[in-house]
């Protein structure tokens, strides 16, 4: 559980029905140009007072841009007791590469 997570991986999780919580850090206009239509948008600046939107319980899969605000979610997640929380490795540039070309590459 610890750690990254490849796109391709997330997407196999996606297909199965596998049960977690994939969570979008970045801004909303960044949202509406290219978006993972599972992935809950909760802006990086937002998780602090949005944190009770999601269980611990649940697995979290965190994404941004490339990787760093989705790093910095999963360590605040982690640092609230979040156990069960990874990064996309490479964001949604990796997703659109390597999963879904038709996923602006922004």
């Amino acid at each position: 559980m610890e750690g990254d997570i490849e796109p391709t991986e997330v997407k196999a999780k996606i297909d199965r029905g596998d049960r977690f919580v994939l969570i979008d850090v970045r801004e909303p206009h960044e949202y509406q140009i290219c978006n993972i239509p599972q992935a809950k948008l909760i802006p990086l600046g937002d998780l602090p007072k949005r944190v009770n939107e999601l269980n611990s319980a649940n697995e979290i899969i965190a994404h941004c841009k490339s990787w760093m605000r989705s790093a910095k979610a999963v360590d605040f997640l982690k640092q609230a007791g979040f156990k069960k929380v990874r990064n996309i490795k490479g964001g949604i540039l990796a997703w659109s590469d390597r999963v879904g070309p038709s996923v602006p590459n922004i």
